[in-house]
C-alpha cells in the first residue's frame, strides 16, 4: 500500500503547486501591451511557426510554464507541435528518439544523451513527449565542437570532416555584428581576443540551434515547434531567432523572454519591452531550481 499511497501525496502536492504558482508570475504582452494569461500565448501561435521561450536556467518557475506551454500547445496542436532543446546536442538525436520510443531505459538515456546537471527541470517536457508521441529536437551543437571554437575561433570547423556536418550547420558561420555583439561584450566585459572566440562559439550554438529547427519545419510542413533556451539566445530577437529568421524569412516567430526580478511587486514593462513579443517576471522570493 505505500507505493500508491506515495503516489497519492504527489498527486495532492503537485496539484496544490499548480494552484498557488500562479500568483508567483506575471505576463505581459508587449504589443497589446496588457497582462495575459498562457492561453492567450498558445492562441496568437495560430498565426505563427514557432515560439521562443527565453529562459533563466534556474528559474523552477520558468521551467513550470515551460511544461504548461507544451501541453496547451499540443493541446491545440495534436498532430503538430514539436519541442526544440538547447540542453540537447546534434549528435545525441538517436538518443532521445530511442527514449521517447521507449527503447533505452531512462539512466542510459541521461547518461548516453548527455543531459544537463538539472535535467530534472527539463523531465516534465520529455516525459509528456514520450507519453503522447511528440517529436524532440536535440538541437545544439556537441561540447567538443563548441570547445574547438573556443580554442581555435570558427575557422576551425572547416578542419572537421564531412562526417561532422551531419551535426553542424553550413559553413561559414556568420558572427553577428551590432547589438548582440554589444550586449556580449557588456556580459563579458570587455574585447579581448579570448572574448571574441567565445563569442564565436555563441554564435555556433545560435547557428546550430537556428539550423535544427529549419531543417526540422523543412522536413515537417505546419508545425508548430516550442524552442526553449537560454534568454539570452532570443531576446530582443537576436541570436539564435535572428540566424533562423535569416535562414528562413517565411517563418512567423515568436518569443518570450522569462526571468525573475526584484521589480516582481509593481513591474515597470515599458523598461523590458525590447526584449520580447511576452514578457514573463518570475517572483524572486520563489527557490531556484539549482
Amino acid at each position: 500500500m505505500k507505493f500508491p499511497l506515495l503516489m497519492f501525496v504527489l498527486t495532492i502536492s503537485t496539484g496544490l503547486f499548480a494552484q498557488g504558482i500562479s500568483s508567483h508570475y506575471k505576463i505581459y504582452d508587449v504589443k497589446k501591451q496588457k497582462s495575459i494569461s498562457i492561453d492567450d500565448i498558445v492562441a496568437d501561435m495560430d498565426q505563427a511557426d514557432v515560439l521562443f521561450f527565453g529562459e533563466d536556467h534556474n528559474d523552477s518557475i520558468g521551467h513550470y510554464l515551460e511544461a504548461e506551454l507544451f501541453k496547451k500547445l499540443h493541446s491545440k496542436y495534436p498532430l503538430k507541435t514539436a519541442l526544440s532543446l538547447e540542453m540537447f546536442h546534434t549528435d545525441v538525436q538517436p538518443e532521445v528518439d530511442e527514449y521517447l520510443a521507449g527503447l533505452i531505459s531512462e539512466k542510459n538515456f541521461v547518461k548516453e544523451g548527455r543531459a544537463w546537471g538539472n535535467y530534472k527541470d527539463y523531465k516534465a517536457l520529455i516525459e509528456y513527449a514520450k507519453q503522447n508521441k511528440l517529436k524532440v529536437i536535440a538541437a545544439n551543437a556537441a561540447t567538443r565542437y563548441s570547445n574547438a571554437v573556443t580554442m581555435g575561433g570558427l575557422k576551425v570547423l572547416e578542419n572537421f570532416p564531412k562526417t561532422s556536418f551531419n551535426f553542424l550547420p553550413p559553413l561559414p558561420i556568420d558572427t553577428a555584428q551590432g547589438r548582440y555583439y554589444e550586449k556580449f561584450t557588456e556580459t563579458l566585459g570587455g574585447h579581448s581576443m579570448g572574448a571574441m572566440k567565445i563569442y564565436q562559439t555563441q554564435n555556433l550554438w545560435d547557428a546550430t540551434m537556428s539550423w535544427s529547427i529549419n531543417k526540422f519545419l523543412k522536413a515537417n510542413r505546419g508545425f508548430k515547434v516550442f524552442q526553449l533556451n537560454g534568454r539570452f539566445h532570443s531576446d530582443e530577437k537576436l541570436g539564435t531567432l535572428a540566424k533562423l529568421a535569416h535562414a528562413n524569412p517565411k517563418l512567423k516567430i515568436l518569443n518570450i523572454s522569462s526571468f525573475s526580478d526584484e521589480s516582481f511587486a509593481n513591474p515597470n514593462w515599458e523598461k523590458f519591452k525590447n526584449l520580447g513579443d511576452y514578457i514573463i517576471i518570475t517572483d524572486p522570493t520563489v527557490k531556484r531550481s539549482y
